[in-house]
């Protein structure tokens, strides 16, 4: 298939062809092309007939709009390697995959951790070399500090403070599933969450969080039955038992406060509303994303957009935030 060299000028677009092109240039951010399939489960309108979809895919690309090669779509020609890599990532990720269960287990042994969930470019069998592990971590309510405490301290003596198989930046309890931040970054991570441990806990937070299926309709989440709950975990139940009562609220209290105080000092040049996107801490979640990745990809999603816009002389009529 031989990419085609039309240009074109004051392009009408359709409304699949428009959300076609967002979805590409999304995954462009992440320099990932994407299979047919996963442009179907991406997209933002709903009920798509493959057919259909796969109609406006060829006629973008006979418009010189989007780009094809051995079997992957993606907007931006320039990196010649994009393809490969990806093939490469995705082969990378079933090693990693390895190290991610085994450390989602160990997880599942710490007291209070309730469900644990892969998330970043894992969870979407991607890895390269800078990469490293997300988790997403549900807790029970009011001990959700104890265990990032204890989780933070495994990583800092055993793991000599090592991200690479063990980041762990968001914690939420099991009486708060609902996420705040609704735009199409959280849905997407969100969505394509895996859960590890277990999957019940998973399936009732995707059930709390229904407003994702706005920004991707069509998408399947992970399935559940295989994270299960491991319930004869003597060490864990004997930890739980001693930190069930006044001692276990009082350290909780006290680890949300002393964590706060230190990012406070650590991130006072943070506006309070950059703060509290970024670094959110209240008793029922911890967020630790002092780089705003977040609003960096949505930036970057519209910066894309308009610059598709202008480069090709079409419109996407199409908001995003």
């Amino acid at each position: 298939m031989q990419q085609a060299t039309v240009i074109n000028s004051r392009l009408e677009l359709n409304e699949e062809q428009s959300h076609l092109i967002h979805t590409l240039l999304y995954f462009s951010i992440f320099n990932y092309p994407l299979k047919l399939s996963e442009v179907i489960s991406f997209l933002g309108k709903p009920n798509p007939s493959e057919l259909s979809i796969q109609s406006n895919l060829n006629e973008l690309f006979d418009q010189g709009l989007i780009c094809f090669e051995d079997g992957y779509y993606f907007v931006e020609n320039k990196n010649k390697e994009l393809v490969k890599r990806r093939k490469m990532g995705n082969s990378k990720a079933q090693f990693a995959m390895q190290k991610a269960y085994r450390f989602s287990r160990l997880m599942s042994w710490f007291p209070y951790v309730k469900c644990v969930c892969l998330s970043g470019s894992l969870s979407k069998a991607y890895m390269d070399e800078s990469g490293d592990i997300d988790y997403f971590i549900i807790t029970k309510p009011e001990r959700l500090w104890i265990v990032r405490t204890l989780l933070i301290a495994y990583k800092k003596i055993f793991l000599l403070n090592s991200r690479k198989y063990f980041c762990v930046n968001y914690f939420i309890d099991t009486q708060n599933l609902e996420i705040p931040d609704k735009n199409i970054f959280t849905a997407t991570e969100l969505l394509t969450l895996v859960p590890m441990y277990n999957g019940h806990i998973y399936k009732r937070l995707i059930d709390e969080n229904k407003w994702a299926n706005n920004f991707l309709p069509n998408h399947q989440p992970s399935g559940y039955d295989f994270a299960k709950e491991d319930k004869n975990n003597l060490f864990k139940r004997s930890i739980e038992f001693l930190l069930n009562g006044k001692l276990g609220n009082v350290l909780d209290t006290y680890f949300m406060q002393l964590t706060l105080k230190r990012w406070r000092t650590k991130f006072g040049h943070f506006t309070p509303e950059n703060f509290e996107n970024t670094m959110r801490t209240r008793k029922y979640v911890s967020k630790h994303h002092p780089r705003n990745f977040q609003q960096r990809v949505i930036n970057s999603l519209n910066e894309k957009m308009e610059d598709f816009e202008s480069i090709n002389q079409v419109h996407l009529n199409l908001k995003h935030g």
